[in-house]
């Protein structure tokens, strides 16, 4: 077992964050900051810990923006506990302290809630856990939650979309809530890799939860769906990856790259529009250079 003494300390963490992983953690967040606007002035952020590598990193990188910010914000740390074991609870809790994250953890029963349903037990518990974490950021008096989605997660999203879903789509950078109105949902880990947040981890030494949710085993034996998905997409993208090494931010770039006079149909605000609305009309506006 490690000795503790020996670990780095919460100084260590953030000087690494500072130095080692500048230009990989620290640049790319600031710059998902500002290229999509996520945080302004006078906002008051729930910054959403699970206990796992991404938000545990993304806490301490809001951390390091209120240092350096021009102007001013708020954020307060919030986990839900929907019904880990113990030994979750207690891991949360020390990495938290040792990290210097002052976390308000509040209990939901949501793994009791759908544990004995069949269908989509998963998709329920992220929805559930979703309305929990807006509700409990209204309550503290915050207008954003932010997510520790990262840069894999988008790209991975766009080829599921396409691939099992038959639609272009991508993991926005921030939404307006539905359901929660004045509310918005934040990812500031959006151009963040994967790699260099398991890099910062293992260069500090930090052990995170890998998954505590009551399903996995279940979902295991049961095959899920969407993980099954994932890791296959994950695989493909790895082995396109050996042909062609740009592959990845090809991917990112085609959703920002989108050329609407090339594209049979789409949908915007829930309407669909097909090229043949107004394709006779633009007959003169210069069609196939033959």
């Amino acid at each position: 077992m490690n000795n503790n003494t020996d670990l780095p300390n919460q100084q260590d963490i953030e000087h690494s964050i500072r130095k080692k992983f500048h230009k990989n953690i620290w640049c790319r967040f600031t710059k998902a900051i500002n290229e999509y606007e996520l945080v302004k002035e006078n906002d008051k952020i729930a910054v959403c810990i699970s206990g796992g590598k991404d938000s545990m990193l993304m806490a301490k990188l809001f951390q390091e923006l209120k240092l350096h910010n021009k102007f001013g914000f708020e954020v307060a740390f919030i986990v839900m506990d929907p019904g880990y074991a113990p030994e979750n609870r207690r891991m949360i809790e020390t990495n938290a302290e040792r990290l210097g994250v002052p976390v308000d953890i509040f209990e939901s029963d949501i793994f009791e809630s759908v544990y004995h349903i069949e269908k989509s037990p998963c998709y329920l518990c992220a929805r559930m856990r979703r309305g929990h974490l807006y509700n409990r950021a209204r309550e503290l008096g915050c207008n954003k939650i932010a997510l520790g989605h990262h840069y894999d997660d988008v790209i991975e999203t766009i080829l599921m979309g396409m691939l099992y879903g038959a639609q272009v789509q991508t993991m926005m950078p921030k939404l307006h809530s539905t359901n929660f109105p004045g509310m918005e949902l934040i990812r500031p880990m959006y151009l963040i890799r994967e790699d260099d947040i398991k890099a910062w981890r293992d260069y500090n030494r930090l052990q995170f939860l890998q998954c505590a949710c009551r399903f996995t085993e279940r979902c295991a034996m049961e095959n899920n769906e969407t993980e099954s998905k994932r890791k296959v997409v994950k695989a493909l993208i790895k082995e396109l990856k050996k042909e062609n090494q740009y592959v990845e931010g090809n991917i990112f770039k085609s959703v920002e790259n989108v050329n609407l006079s090339t594209v049979i149909a789409y949908k915007k605000d829930g309407i669909k529009h097909h090229f043949l609305e107004d394709y006779d009309a633009r007959a003169n506006d210069g069609g196939e250079q033959v």
